[in-house]
């Protein structure tokens, strides 16, 4: 994906979860993923409040789905979530 495609993609992610600070002086790409892996791994949340992987997933593709995006962004989207959820597995596995 191009650095557009990122910025624009990071832009809608705002959109859909509007309370997350996303900005740095990374990459526009950068800074999506890491925010994806923060928000699977429910790093936001208190410890003991956290969910698991697969209910962050779903949980995240599911206001994905009911957001307003276009089609494309949704499935851009979703297709990140589940290319880094397959990361955060992996490495948990090791």
């Amino acid at each position: 994906m191009q650095t557009e495609e990122y910025e624009k993609l990071l832009d809608e992610y705002r959109m859909i979860w509007n309370n997350r600070r996303l900005e740095s002086a990374q990459a526009p790409g950068k800074i999506l993923r890491e925010a994806i892996l923060r928000d699977l791994r429910d790093e936001n949340s208190h410890p003991r409040a956290r969910k698991s992987l697969k209910d962050k997933y779903y949980l995240a593709t599911k206001r994905i789905m009911e957001s307003s995006l276009s089609t494309e962004s949704k499935i851009t989207l979703i297709r990140l979530h589940l290319e880094l959820t397959d990361v955060i597995q992996q490495n948990d596995s090791n």
